[in-house]
């Protein structure tokens, strides 16, 4: 397989897309070091990831909204496994509060989680993927194109890292590729869903972490996709595709 034996980071792994994502990575044979401020999740994911995958397995506690931390990252990262070939920084928050009502400090705090990381790990980052000619990928949102009320802060992160994505893939080419994937409606949380949920969806179900953990790695594979940079792959059931009339 092409991702044997490549090392990647992942954000946001405790839990969610990004523990997904990380397992996926670690069944096509890639090394992870696994970034979250949840310690205890991480931990779990370390357990989870099964005996033989220790070895392939790192953790690391840490803020991706702080630079301190974002650059020990990518030290620890090339001390542990010796090279960097992919970054996914998914790690991201929601605060959702009427715009009166969210204070500035809140307001900085998505923007820092959800988009500065991208920035931080580029700037650490980037040289080690130009040594081996890697890859990024930005975890945006279909919330980029599309809004329900007071999720400003949240809405204008996911849409800045559609810019970014082809922003970062223009000033790191051509040796590093940079691409984005935004996730509809997924279902992290394994509570009921209703069939008009379900409904919604041109397939007819909700996302699940699996369909964007899949997307993600045929993005990371320089062999499978190594002729797509800079794009945003919407990945959503068709969800943003289907016009919908109240009755």
């Amino acid at each position: 397989m092409s991702l044997t034996d490549k090392t990647f980071i992942v954000t946001g792994a405790a839990s969610g897309i990004g523990r997904v994502v990380a397992l996926q990575l670690l069944s096509e044979g890639g090394k992870v070091l696994a970034m979250d401020t949840d310690r205890a999740g991480l931990d779990a994911l370390s357990r989870g990831g099964g005996t033989t995958d220790r070895e392939r397995l790192h953790t690391f506690v840490g803020d991706v909204a702080e630079e301190d931390d974002v650059a020990a990252c990518i030290r620890r990262a090339g001390d542990h496994f010796g090279s960097i070939d992919g970054i996914v920084c998914n790690a991201g928050i929601m605060k959702r509060i009427p715009a009166q009502d969210l204070s500035y400090e809140d307001w900085h705090r998505v923007l820092d989680v959800n988009l500065s990381q991208s920035f931080l790990f580029a700037r650490h980052g980037g040289p080690k993927l130009r040594e081996t000619k890697g890859a990024m990928l930005l975890v945006s949102s279909t919330r980029a194109f599309m809004s329900e009320a007071d999720t400003e802060s949240y809405s204008a992160t996911k849409g800045g890292l559609f810019a970014l994505a082809h922003s970062l893939a223009v000033s790191l080419s051509p040796d590093v590729r940079v691409n984005a994937v935004a996730p509809g409606w997924i279902d992290v949380s394994g509570d009921e869903l209703r069939p008009v949920d379900h409904q919604q969806h041109l397939v007819g179900r909700v996302g699940v972490p699996e369909d964007i953990a899949h997307a993600a790695a045929f993005l990371l594979d320089g062999e499978k996709a190594g002729f797509v940079t800079g794009q945003t792959l919407v990945v959503d059931g068709g969800m943003t595709r289907k016009m919908i009339y109240a009755e």
